[in-house]
């Protein structure tokens, strides 16, 4: 959809969804087919993606201004260019071939379906759409495991659900739509188990926005336990969504087929620019610390004011609240796009949710002044 859409189109779009004709708004887990268009010239305030509002670090901004003169030539051609993977597996505590890079993470996960098409795919209902989806386009058996009421993965009925056909096993921690978190514990547990049977992929897109402990990574149990793999991305924390530059990681005897097979092509897929953002912004953790604290304050604002309003957003760790619309008469979305909010809801298990992304205090707050006025339970 082009940038020039209006709100007058957005509407139109919307009643079309509404109606039934044809155009549906994506799932919440799924920033794949959304109407691509901000709209901030015309007030709109997109509140519907996950991305971190606040820009690249000054140092990646400056290194990209450095390398305009150089976008002529391909990355494998530009010196500085060619320690960026060892640099990032450094800052992962892996070797450098331990390390596939794509564009975006969401590159990754659409290969990781195609790759791991063998055999059947355990995951959670709902979460990050991409993976699945892809999965079923191509023939996968999907086997989706409902997430607790408390809205977090039911890790003992998705390895219960795994078996000897059970090809990939995919998890999104913390988790995509609904911001919950397993505890680092209890999923290693789960990964060293699921990962006897089966490859087990952990998605931290949005790890770098948790605390400790409750910030540590899967990546410490690839050398012992080859068949657990990595997903990371650029795109939260350092704010590169539209750079796109992510990554896997896993024991080499995972890394290396998958090199040599369905990843080969996206090693080379980043632009010039986008690798020099991604590498000045590896030595910049001022700027993803100050991201991380006003996403939380605008968070914490966001959330009590919408228990003000009885409404129980569920507790979150990451850049978006996830909260039931009860018996809201009507399409909350397409409401909430009329008063120029753009933001994600649906349908799960017969409930109706939305998400709603964690913006600059200012957009949180108008968002809430629009709630106030608009908010039908």
């Amino acid at each position: 959809m082009a940038s020039s859409v209006n709100r007058r189109d957005w509407i139109k779009y919307s009643s079309l969804a509404t109606l039934g004709l044809g155009f549906r708004m994506p799932t919440m887990g799924n920033e794949e087919g959304i109407v691509k268009s901000y709209g901030a010239d015309r007030g709109l305030i997109n509140l519907s993606s996950n991305e971190n509002p606040y820009g690249i670090s000054p140092g990646a901004r400056e290194a990209v201004l450095g390398m305009l003169g150089e976008t002529h030539r391909y990355q494998y051609n530009i010196a500085p260019l060619k320690t960026f993977k060892k640099e990032l597996a450094h800052h992962l505590g892996v070797s450098e071939n331990q390390v596939l890079l794509t564009p975006g993470s969401g590159e990754a996960l659409g290969l990781l379906a195609r790759s791991y098409s063998s055999g059947k795919l355990v995951t959670a209902y709902p979460t990050f759409g991409i993976l699945p989806a892809t999965a079923k386009k191509i023939g996968t058996k999907v086997v989706e495991i409902p997430l607790t009421p408390e809205k977090v993965h039911d890790l003992p009925a998705m390895l219960k659900a795994i078996d000897s056909e059970t090809a990939l096993v995919y998890i999104c921690n913390p988790a995509n739509p609904t911001g919950t978190i397993v505890s680092p514990a209890a999923l290693k547990a789960f990964c060293i188990e699921a990962s006897k049977k089966a490859v087990v992929a952990i998605d931290e897109a949005y790890i770098d926005f948790l605390d400790a402990p409750d910030n540590e990574s899967m990546i410490g149990l690839i050398q012992q336990h080859p068949n657990i793999i990595v997903i990371g991305t650029f795109s939260k924390i350092h704010a590169m969504a539209g750079l796109r530059v992510g990554y896997v990681v896993g024991h080499l005897s995972r890394i290396k087929p998958l090199e040599e097979d369905y990843f080969t092509r996206a090693q080379f897929s980043m632009s010039v620019l986008s690798m020099t953002a991604a590498q000045a912004s590896l030595k910049d953790p001022d700027h993803h610390r100050i991201s991380k604290q006003k996403n939380e304050q605008a968070r914490t604002y966001t959330y009590n004011e919408l228990k003000k309003l009885h409404i129980n957003a569920v507790p979150s760790y990451t850049n978006f609240l996830f909260f039931p619309l009860g018996n809201y008469p009507g399409n909350f979305a397409d409401d909430m796009l009329k008063q120029q909010i753009f933001l994600r809801s649906d349908v799960y298990s017969g409930e109706k949710w939305a998400r709603v992304s964690i913006g600059t205090m200012e957009e949180m707050q108008q968002f809430i002044q629009v709630m106030k006025a608009n908010w039908k339970s």
